[in-house]
């Protein structure tokens, strides 16, 4: 890695980062890091900008930012019903947004919606967008092959969505969310952290010292499909007694006597947010069921943080108690004294979004330094 690529790392890392802490990240001179500035800004990668007052005197300082003409990637995050296109800088912030729900369920009209949208923001960014990140919710391969069980989208091409793009990478929705926990959010200082997203299912992922856990072919973090649930009831995915199908909104409509509901999401949010005797007790239900999971990934993970994301947070506020006696009692008793506390994801729905831009990111900056 070349020193500007470093500088280009440090800045995306700490938006508004100084000079002198540039350097000192570095571990080189203010001289040295002075001339790389200079490289990068006649370059249209950094620019400088008069930074925040530290109330002490001396001489002011100024930060390094996002160069207003620079490079951009895109970010999509693909759901079961909907999109988003964010436009990101340099540093991750957002400079423009789009979002639609799908015009239907199959995966052309997906590929269609999304084209336009990143259409629409080809035509007013140019050149600019240099690289494409998505978010899917399912597994995807090394070569960029979506399976989304429950949509019925199997073995599609995420090349579809920009099929020129120069540049694409692409992930799981619960992977790239962790990613973002631990860039940005809650996890951010972890040394292993480990990230649970409950939508269509269980998704989750391990981040250790700063790197996702990606596995043999790109698809670890399947935690859903551990054999944590009952035995007897089937999941989407061919096998019995997925942990998912214990925890999310299928789980609550089981425990209601109710049939599976079309937007299992939306239908778990209200029975979490209802005060009826029986939508409580099917949510602390699944809240202990929650907690028993989470203390056998614990056990053999040895995370010291866990991040919960959309309905797992929900059970966390609706339902503390139930989950954290059950995630106690399932520890090791060597882990109890101190065990890793468990904490809403800080990003919140922006989670996988952010984490497809830090990923469209992260393999842009080794082209640009």
């Amino acid at each position: 890695m070349t020193r500007t690529t470093e500088l280009l790392r440090v800045a995306h890392a700490h938006p508004g980062v100084t000079r002198a802490d540039a350097a000192r990240h570095l571990g080189i001179g203010t001289g040295a890091t002075t001339e790389l500035v200079a490289r990068l800004t006649q370059a249209s990668l950094l620019a400088e900008v008069p930074a925040a007052r530290s109330g002490t005197r001396g001489r002011p300082t100024t930060a390094l930012v996002a160069h207003p003409s620079g490079p951009l990637v895109l970010a999509v995050a693909i759901s079961h019903r909907a999109w988003r296109i964010d436009v990101v800088e340099l540093g991750g912030h957002t400079v423009a947004s789009a979002d639609a729900p799908h015009t239907g369920r199959s995966w052309p009209d997906v590929v269609a919606g999304v084209t336009a949208g990143i259409a629409q923001l080809r035509s007013r960014y140019g050149d600019r967008l240099r690289a494409l990140g998505v978010s899917a919710p399912g597994p995807v391969t090394a070569e960029f092959r979506l399976d989304a069980t429950t949509s019925g989208w199997h073995d599609v091409d995420l090349h579809d969505l920009w099929p020129d793009a120069p540049l694409l990478t692409a992930g799981n929705d619960a992977s790239l969310a962790a990613t973002a926990e631990s860039a940005r959010g809650a996890a951010a200082g972890a040394s292993v952290a480990l990230h649970l997203l409950i939508e269509y299912g269980l998704g989750g992922a391990v981040v250790d010292q700063g790197r996702l856990v990606i596995g043999a072919h790109g698809a670890s973090g399947e935690f859903g499909h551990m054999p944590f649930g009952d035995p007897a009831v089937l999941c989407p995915c061919g096998a019995r007694g997925c942990w998912g199908t214990a925890v999310d909104g299928t789980a609550l409509a089981r425990h209601l006597g109710q049939p599976p509901q079309p937007d299992p999401v939306a239908y778990a949010k209200g029975v979490i947010a209802s005060p009826a005797p029986a939508e409580r007790a099917a949510v602390a239900m699944a809240a202990a069921a929650l907690g028993r999971g989470i203390a056998g990934l614990v056990n053999g993970l040895d995370a010291d943080l866990v991040t919960l994301g959309s309905i797992a947070a929900d059970l966390l506020a609706a339902a503390p108690a139930e989950l954290e006696s059950a995630y106690h009692s399932g520890l090791m008793a060597i882990r109890r004294d101190s065990p890793p506390p468990l904490v809403p994801a800080a990003l919140g729905p922006d989670g996988p979004i952010a984490g497809a831009a830090e990923a469209a990111w992260f393999h842009l900056l080794d082209h640009l330094g």
